[in-house]
């Protein structure tokens, strides 16, 4: 049965990688219909877009990958305009370091949405710290662990096994036998899959 994020992927014709490992399975939604949902799906295809429907797009395309609604992006948007250099690129830099998207690189969760809830069912420690809220955006030299309590857990049993396959990002260093990483740096790594700049754009007007 397909589920409603996985709609949301086939609506915008592509992997946002919502689902975890169920994303690079055959039973993946996108696989077995790569074409938006709903009765006319197939004649929607290749459509082509006005200037503010690609922004329209790429703001939800942003918006259901990092779990963020439009009032939180805009608040990101505006902080990233008072810093100096790119906005678009501190936009970036802000949500890839907000603490569910760094769990999720990390590989402690197999997609953002697991990290959150990760976060609010209070497993994750940052700074030896209890953080519950998925927006917190992350910091230079912030640990960030499951609590002990949590990661003798059943749930986090093979997770070191499964992690041993795993390549953190080079802005992150992940500590296998702690459970825990660290935020070495602001994301170095710039090559994202979406235009930040229609968001500016549409967020500007």
């Amino acid at each position: 049965m397909i589920g409603p994020k996985e709609k949301k992927e086939r609506a915008l014709g592509e992997h946002l990688h919502l689902k975890g490992a169920r994303c690079q399975s055959p039973k993946c939604a996108m696989v077995r219909k790569p074409y938006p949902p709903g009765m006319h799906g197939k004649k929607r295809t290749g459509r082509g877009l006005s200037d503010f429907g690609r922004q329209l797009l790429e703001k939800q395309r942003v918006k259901i990958s990092y779990g963020i609604d439009e009032r939180a992006l805009r608040g990101l948007f505006y902080k990233a305009q008072r810093k100096t250099g790119s906005t678009a690129l501190g936009l970036f830099g802000m949500l890839e370091m907000r603490l569910d998207n760094v769990i999720f690189r990390l590989g402690l969760a197999p997609s953002r949405g697991a990290a959150r809830q990760l976060i609010t069912h209070g497993h994750i420690l940052v700074g030896g710290k209890r953080v519950r809220s998925p927006g917190y955006i992350t910091r230079p030299n912030d640990v960030i662990a499951l609590r002990p309590e949590s990661a003798s857990q059943k749930t986090f049993e093979n997770l070191r096994e499964t992690l041993k396959k795993y390549e953190a990002p080079s802005w992150l260093h992940l500590d296998l036998e702690k459970l825990e990483g660290r935020v070495v740096s602001p994301p170095t790594d710039t090559s994202t899959p979406f235009e930040f700049n229609l968001l500016v754009e549409s967020f500007s007007k």
